[in-house]
């Protein structure tokens, strides 16, 4: 039995293949549900909107687990002439985050397997058709390694009630790792000054903490001279209030000193266990996130398969703990 989600008002198990929802409960309330003890978010005022992000949906891939250079297992793939897992796995997301009527939609990097035109029509057919002008979208890694250049908006400034949205390009022509350049950390910088309210951040790559982290070129998110500079524009800017991120495919929330104590999160991906996405609940008095795993039976079926990647220790390192899931986003 696994507690998924908690939310101000509902939480959510897993037995296997099995959803258990509890809904209207009361919020920063402590709750004990099949022997699990946990508490209720808070509810900061009244509720102005919803949002939603997705990332690693990876359009086109055919067989996940592979790490290139090691022979370590086991990997996975559907059957031949089988509906690829990648379509399956965001049509799911797509009807539970139609079901939020989100104000918009942020897919955040590696939209495709290879960076190729074809798989990134897919994505915009899936994720384009059911959100129109609420998807706001910019690549990764995947996307841009091979030299396509789709999705490369350097800044994107979104508004919805209660909140602005950051979205900053980290991917690079041929780079694995992240870059964020002087002029991106200009431009965020003059968001905060001149936004009255909370400014949510996002991009593809994770922030390298450097309480936790070596320091290397090589780092396989944001480069550290790159995350010192955006981590400095934390520091100073007080309602920048988080930076969200994929990449790594899994769930991870830290708070970073040199951030002035934001919130640096990691989300795991859409295609493989848990099968995530992220709802946030924007309040009066603050904003929530609350992780989503999708619940589709064919979605349930192929992530209760792939959490077994990695000699079994995928699992652990995707699905992390509740309060790196679900959590209130604030300083």
């Amino acid at each position: 039995m696994e507690l998924t989600t908690v939310a101000d008002d509902e939480a959510v198990f897993f037995d296997h293949e099995q959803q258990i929802r509890y809904d209207s409960l009361e919020p920063d309330t402590d709750y004990e549900l099949h022997g699990l003890e946990f508490r209720t978010l808070p509810r900061p005022g009244e509720l102005l909107c919803r949002f939603a992000t997705v990332n690693d949906v990876h359009f086109g891939e055919q067989m996940c687990g592979v790490i290139e250079g090691t022979d370590i297992g086991p990997t996975f793939s559907v059957d031949e002439g089988d509906e690829p897992y990648p379509e399956f796995m965001n049509r799911g997301a797509v009807q539970e985050i139609a079901a939020i009527e989100p104000a918009v939609v942020i897919a955040k990097g590696d939209l495709t397997a290879v960076g190729s035109d074809d798989e990134y029509r897919r994505f915009l057919a899936v994720y384009g058709d059911a959100f129109g002008d609420r998807l706001v979208h910019v690549r990764g890694n995947h996307d841009s390694y091979h030299g396509a250049e789709f999705a490369a908006f350097p800044t994107q400034e979104i508004v919805v009630p209660g909140a602005t949205l950051a979205v900053i390009d980290t991917a690079r022509t041929h780079q694995v790792n992240g870059s964020i350049d002087a002029s991106q950390v200009e431009w965020l910088d003059e968001l905060a000054v001149r936004t009255d309210g909370p400014v949510v951040v996002f991009g593809h790559h994770h922030m390298w903490n450097p309480d936790a982290d070596f320091r290397s070129d090589d780092f396989f998110g944001v480069r550290p001279d790159d995350a010192e500079a955006l981590l400095a524009v934390f520091a100073r800017r007080s309602n920048l209030v988080g930076y969200f991120a994929g990449h790594t495919h899994r769930n991870r929330s830290q708070r970073i000193a040199a951030g002035g104590g934001a919130r640096f999160v990691e989300v795991a991906c859409v295609k493989d266990y848990p099968g995530s996405w992220a709802e946030y609940r924007v309040f009066e008095g603050g904003i929530l996130q609350v992780h989503r795993r999708v619940a589709t039976p064919a979605a349930l079926s192929w992530t209760e398969q792939t959490r077994h990647m990695y000699e079994g220790g995928y699992a652990f390192y995707a699905f992390g703990h509740l309060d790196d899931r679900c959590f209130e986003v604030s300083r």
